[in-house]
């Protein structure tokens, strides 16, 4: 039998098996037997093999996506790195230049670089998939994203663009002391360590999934990938690759949606569909913590949530200092947040379409996707399987938002270990050819043990929970410490500190017991029904109906503060951090305001420092001070008191 007679019987079991009547459909078996087939009698793996059509069109367009960063980071690595170095002469080019782009990068593709680095590979599949199972109620934290640019155009980023950093942790020294450094950089980098190989592993269980080709093979080749073109290429090389993979991410979900749509007959039949099943609903007006989106969380929770994850994370306020001024970076945050909503609706109406399209036969209680993460590949295997090209587009959208995440990581390590924990313990700087090696090296080391820590992700479930628990743990504390530091000139170094290290502690205590009783099944909240009567598909029908059925939402009554909504961790943490340090005050005592310098703390803020302090500061020149001189000059005094 020809490989094109079995794409041909493929596409019909398929096609028969969603269609909207029961049909009886000659067929081509996969064992090259031509019968006729009842399409009620094709069962679940015979039905998710027919529906690989990963051909050569779609291994090329992912194989060209791989080359294309190859290629960019060899360019930046190499040929614009020497035009750099004769331009460049002074000491710390080399840093400057492969952490931050040399300070002379354009707003789109910051803005770009941003949105690919914000939306990694689980966001792009798990938002759609957090629509399906639980209805539009996670949409509304797309409003956060507004309130989290507003204030940090207003509180954070006049701080750091004005400070001129590389490190943001280089912040915490200058305003509260080493100690504080180290110990932000410490939580930074395990969290860091722990989230890459998950944010690589989950695309690769996808491709797997559409092409059947082994994670151990895709993983490593495209770590490697990754891990050549950020050591060459530093962050300028990092930016223009992921405004690369932000198209691809853009045009994959954009051709799904608009392919999927017509399928099932229109963006009416997709929105009533949801609106019969109830998915079209708005988070509850509760007060109750436990109640998994609330308004309350989403609206306070998310915005915190969403603070520390654009506002004050190393990632993206490393790209905001490549900027070569703060009126660019303002234009950036602008234009990043509109990207970035764009985007994320566009995902969760691939959640609604999803339903739309499994409305009467939901695949994950008949077994035919084995995860909850895996409809989304799903619904592009049933829309655009037959088409060649756009399963390797959709593919390479979701390897691009891995790339991007493991991309930025590796750069950001680099900065933040050379910069933080390396140039502390060095009496006198390094030059430029040293400089130039251990920022390689770091990307390197870090790039190849995140291929092997995706084997342990692989062996052990319990890498993931500590991920997510690591995360979780460490935003609230850390959001906590550059919000005392911007806000509350008063609280010094030791009482920061002892707040942070409480609040580390409460999340750690709460998020462990919160993962064992999700482990248990002890937590457990109501989701969205769904209906297998329209499957014309063999399946387990007792295991698909204990899916549906044996589902038990845990009460209200057996609810305590381990089942606390995950909206809340961040600022929970950031809470208890702020109130113990407050507390802690009034035995390590407060902040000489006659010392401080007024740059380390937020434009708003400034006005309740001494009125000398004020007059000084103002009496700085907008030229020199956008230019960073002022702070140039505020740190050296800084090293020079130390």
């Amino acid at each position: 039998m020809s490989a094109q007679d079995l794409a041909t019987g493929r596409k019909q079991i398929a096609e028969a098996a969603f269609s909207s009547e029961p049909t009886t459909t000659t067929l081509h078996s996969v064992d090259s037997a031509d019968i006729s087939t009842p399409a009620h009698n094709i069962n679940v793996a015979e039905l998710s093999s027919s529906l690989q059509h990963f051909g050569f069109v779609d291994y090329f367009v992912f194989v060209l996506m791989l080359v294309v960063c190859a290629v960019i980071g060899s360019y930046f690595g190499f040929v614009d790195k020497k035009k750099t170095r004769d331009n460049e002469k002074r000491r710390g080019s080399e840093a400057l230049d492969y952490l931050v782009g040399g300070r002379k990068m354009k707003v789109i593709p910051v803005a770009l670089s941003l949105v690919a680095s914000f939306v990694s590979g689980i966001s792009l599949l798990g938002t759609s998939t957090e629509i399906y199972v639980y209805g539009t109620q996670y949409a509304f934290i797309l409003i956060t994203l507004v309130i989290s640019g507003i204030i940090s155009w207003y509180v954070f980023l006049p701080v750091f663009c004005n400070l001129q950093l590389t490190s943001t942790y280089e912040y915490f020294e200058m305003r509260f002391g080493r100690e504080v450094r180290y110990f932000g950089s410490v939580l930074f980098i395990v969290g860091m360590i722990l989230w890459l190989p998950v944010a690589v592993y989950v695309p690769a269980l996808t491709f797997n999934q559409v092409s059947g080709i082994d994670t151990h093979i895709i993983t490593p080749v495209v770590c490697l990938i990754c891990t050549f073109y950020t050591c060459v290429g530093g962050l300028k090389a990092v930016i223009w690759t992921d405004v690369i993979q932000s198209f691809l991410m853009y045009g994959s979900i954009l051709v799904i949606c608009i392919k999927g749509t017509l399928d099932v007959g229109g963006i009416e039949v997709v929105l009533q569909r949801n609106r019969d099943s109830g998915r079209l609903n708005a988070p509850d007006w509760t007060w109750d913590p436990t109640v998994r989106l609330s308004m309350l969380a989403v609206f306070v929770g998310g915005s915190l949530h969403k603070i520390q994850s654009s506002a004050v994370n190393q990632i993206c306020i490393q790209r905001y200092l490549s900027l070569p001024s703060f009126k660019k970076a303002k234009q950036t945050v602008i234009l990043f947040n509109i990207l970035l909503i764009a985007l994320l609706l566009c995902c969760c109406y691939m959640g609604l379409l999803a339903y739309a399209s499994y409305h009467d036969c939901d695949p994950i209680s008949t077994k035919l996707a084995s995860a909850s993460d895996q409809l989304p590949t799903l619904l592009v295997m049933k829309t655009v399987g037959d088409i060649p090209g756009l399963q390797g587009l959709f593919v390479s959208g979701v390897f691009s938002a891995a790339l991007s995440s493991l991309s930025t990581g590796l750069n950001s390590l680099a900065c933040v270990i050379s910069q933080d924990v390396i140039a502390s313990f060095l009496k006198s700087p390094l030059n430029e050819r040293h400089t130039a090696i251990i920022l390689r090296l770091i990307v390197v080391v870090f790039g190849v043990a995140c291929i092997g820590l995706v084997y342990v992700v692989e062996k052990l479930g319990m890498v993931l929970q500590l991920s997510t628990m690591t995360s979780a743990v460490t935003m609230g504390p850390l959001l906590a410490v550059y919000t005392m530091g911007v806000t509350l000139p008063w609280i010094n170094g030791k009482s920061a500190l002892t707040g942070c290290l409480a609040g580390f502690l409460v999340l750690s205590w709460i998020c462990g017991n919160a993962q064992v009783a999700q482990m248990k099944g002890e937590i457990a909240y109501p989701k969205m029904p769904v209906s297998i009567e329209g499957c014309k598909y063999e399946f387990d029908n007792a295991t698909a109906w204990h899916t549906i059925h044996d589902y038990k939402p845990s009460t209200p009554e057996q609810r305590n503060l381990y089942h606390l909504s995950f909206l809340w961790y961040s600022a929970l943490g950031a809470t208890t951090s702020v109130i113990v340090a407050c507390l802690a005050t009034r035995i390590f005592g407060t902040t000489n305001l006659e010392e401080l310098d007024p740059a380390l703390v937020s434009p708003f803020m400034r006005r309740f420092l001494p009125l000398r302090k004020q007059k000084e500061y103002m009496s700085v020149s907008l030229e020199d001070f956008f230019s960073g001189q002022h702070a140039r000059e505020g740190r050296k005094l800084h090293a020079e008191q130390k």
